[in-house]
């Protein structure tokens, strides 16, 4: 049987962070409900903050945001999780989505989450978080998982949330053929002043 492959992306700011605590245990269930083996890949938003800046503004992504892009994007299934302030995702996570190809993602299953200070920031899982990974055409699964202050303190009906969210992911990658090898791509572009030189004009 072959590896699959699960990406996840962490908006998280702090180190450690309870956005990064939900996505580990997104994806612990995800692997727990998927047959034969599963690779995780985590991308940390925050140690890309200054390259997704510098891509936003140049067209291009250095070589080490390249290697995450390609990560998220070449995976059977991602799952993408980010912290809510003021009533909405980070601007981090949605910058990450910003500089994706629109059809990067296109037709592939997801699992989105949030955490928050307060449960009333729920619902901007669903009128934020998955309009943006609606617009881009991936697969979102039913069932998105908000964990609030409070769920960490008493976590019986969030473990439940979860394990619901990662069978239903589970479910979704099973249902697909592999992801195919990733392109190998030069992250580092070359100069326009040395494609000029060597066209010797």
């Amino acid at each position: 049987m072959t590896a699959r492959t699960l990406a996840v992306v962490s908006a998280g700011l702090s180190e450690p962070s309870s956005t990064r605590l939900l996505a580990d245990r997104l994806a612990a269930a995800t692997v727990a409900a998927l047959p034969g083996e599963t690779e995780v890949v985590t991308v940390e938003l925050r140690e890309h903050a200054h390259d997704l800046a510098g891509n936003l503004v140049t067209g291009f992504a250095p070589r080490p945001l390249r290697a995450a892009i390609d990560a998220v994007t070449g995976a059977d299934g991602l799952i993408a999780v980010t912290p809510i302030f003021k009533a909405s995702y980070a601007g981090l996570f949605k910058t990450f989505f910003d500089v994706l190809d629109e059809d990067a993602l296109e037709g592939g299953p997801v699992l989105i989450g949030a955490t928050g200070g307060t449960a009333r920031h729920s619902l901007a899982l669903e009128f934020a978080v998955r309009p943006l990974l609606a617009y881009l055409r991936a697969q979102v699964v039913p069932t998105a998982v908000y964990a609030a202050s409070e769920d960490w303190a008493s976590p019986g009906g969030l473990t439940e949330r979860i394990a619901r969210a990662g069978a239903e992911l589970a479910a979704a990658i099973g249902g697909r053929a592999p992801a195919a090898a990733p392109v190998v791509r030069d992250a580092d572009p070359v100069p326009f002043e040395e494609l000029l030189k060597a066209g010797g004009h």
